[in-house]
């Protein structure tokens, strides 16, 4: 299907989110949301955004602001500006929903989206993720999904520079 203006329907202010997410809950479709800066996009995303999206029906990411990722992750950071960054997740097919989110971390975005699947990729433990105990607590789960080796965004950086 080419229909690029798709892609741009899909990226959400909350207050937007929050009227889309009444929709799908009312046709009774579940909600996975994962989050995080998705810099430079490379194959351990796609795995984990794959993973993220067979958990529901429906999956939303929270996408980190500039000012979020510059703060999380210094200040030669992000690569690719947010709008930038927020349709090429759009544009996945795995993505139903972005949505850009200034804080350091999701909480507030989670408490809002109240999603069934909580889903964080990488070697957390259930207490290191946030949000987890506010999703269990209304009945939903949180999924750890496994980071593929050896890629990621600050190594792609580093090779880059040499």
């Amino acid at each position: 299907m080419k229909v690029p203006q798709i892609i741009q329907q899909k990226i959400f202010d909350l207050s937007a989110l929050q009227h889309q997410l009444r929709r799908w809950r009312l046709l009774s479709k579940t909600v996975a949301f994962t989050n995080g800066c998705f810099d430079i996009l490379h194959e351990g995303h796609i795995a984990s955004l794959s993973d993220a999206a067979r958990e529901a029906d429906i999956l939303v990411v929270g996408l980190n602001s500039d000012d979020s990722t510059c703060r999380l992750k210094g200040p030669q950071r992000p690569v690719n500006p947010q709008q930038a960054r927020a349709t090429v997740l759009a544009s996945l097919l795995m993505v139903d929903a972005v949505v850009i989110f200034n804080e350091d971390t999701p909480l507030e975005l989670i408490k809002i989206v109240q999603p069934d699947v909580l889903v964080k990729g990488g070697d957390y433990t259930l207490d290191q993720i946030v949000g987890a105990k506010e999703v269990m607590a209304a009945g939903g789960r949180v999924v750890i999904n496994p980071i593929v080796p050896g890629v990621s965004t600050t190594g792609i950086i580093e090779k880059m520079k040499r």
